[in-house]
C-alpha cells in the first residue's frame, strides 16, 4: 500500500506519519528530510539560498543514502549519517528553497520511487500525490491554520533549546508556504483525488485515528 500524506510546513505531518506507519506496521518515509540534508549541504558550502546555479552544482557531490533500522529512517550524506541538524529553522528555509529546483527534485525522484514499489510505505511530503506517488492509493492532504502550525512549531523548538520567539516563527511559516504553494516546480496543492484533513483543532493521536479512519473507507 502506498499512503501519501502532504499539506504545508507545520501540518505535523511527519509526527502523524510516523505514528501511523507505526500503527499500521509499514515504512514511513521523511522526503522532507532529504531535501533538508541537500539543504544542509548547500548551506554548509557557503551557498546562498537563491544560487541555483551553484545548488545545482553541489548535485554532482552529493551522495545520500537511505536505510531503515527498526522502521526508523537512517540518511547519510557523502557517508556520513545526518541527525537532527537538519531540523532548524534555517534548514527549513534552505529546504524550502532546493526543493524549488527542479533539477534537485529530480535528482531525489527515483530515490523516493523505488522504496514505494519495494515497500508498503506512508510517505509525508508537499507533493507526494502530485508528481511522487501519483497512483498512491490513499491521498490526504493535511492542513492547519498559520498560528495553529506556528504554536507547535514555537513549541517545538523551544524544547530544543533553540532561541526563536512566535512571530518570527510565524512569519517564517507564512514565508514559506507562499513559497511551496507558488513555486513552478511541483507546488504544494492538493491532488484532485486527495482527501482533506483539517487538523487544527486536533492533536496527534486525534489526526492519527482520522487518518486510519480515512484508509479504512478507502479500502472500502
Amino acid at each position: 500500500m502506498k499512503i501519501a500524506l502532504d499539506g504545508p510546513s507545520g501540518a505535523g505531518k511527519s509526527t502523524v506519519a510516523k505514528a501511523l506507519a507505526k500503527k499500521l506496521g509499514i515504512i514511513y518515509v521523511d522526503t522532507g528530510a532529504l531535501y533538508r540534508t541537500i539543504g544542509l549541504y548547500v548551506r554548509d558550502h557557503g551557498f546562498e539560498k537563491s544560487d541555483i546555479k551553484n545548488i545545482i552544482a553541489c548535485l554532482d557531490k552529493i551522495n545520500l543514502g537511505m536505510d531503515f533500522i527498526d522502521g526508523k529512517q537512517i540518511i547519510t550524506l557523502n557517508g556520513k549519517e545526518i541527525g537532527d541538524e537538519i531540523r532548524t529553522g534555517e534548514i527549513a528555509m534552505y529546504a524550502s528553497a532546493v526543493s524549488a529546483v527542479p533539477e534537485v527534485r529530480a535528482f531525489l525522484l527515483e530515490t523516493q520511487r523505488k522504496i514505494a514499489r519495494e515497500n508498503s510505505v506512508v510517505m509525508d511530503g508537499r507533493d507526494i500525490g502530485t508528481v511522487i506517488l501519483p497512483d498512491a492509493e490513499v491521498k490526504i492532504f493535511m492542513v492547519a491554520s498559520s498560528e495553529a502550525r506556528a504554536k507547535r512549531r514555537f513549541a517545538e523548538l523551544q524544547a530544543k533549546g533553540e532561541s526563536c520567539t512566535y512571530e518570527g516563527v510565524l512569519k517564517d511559516i507564512m514565508e514559506r508556504d507562499k513559497n511551496d504553494s507558488t513555486r513552478k516546480a511541483a507546488p504544494c496543492v492538493p491532488a484532485e483525488d486527495a482527501i482533506h484533513l483539517d487538523n487544527s483543532d486536533l492533536d496527534i493521536d486525534q489526526t492519527v485515528e482520522r487518518v486510519i479512519e480515512i484508509i479504512e473507507n478507502v479500502k472500502k
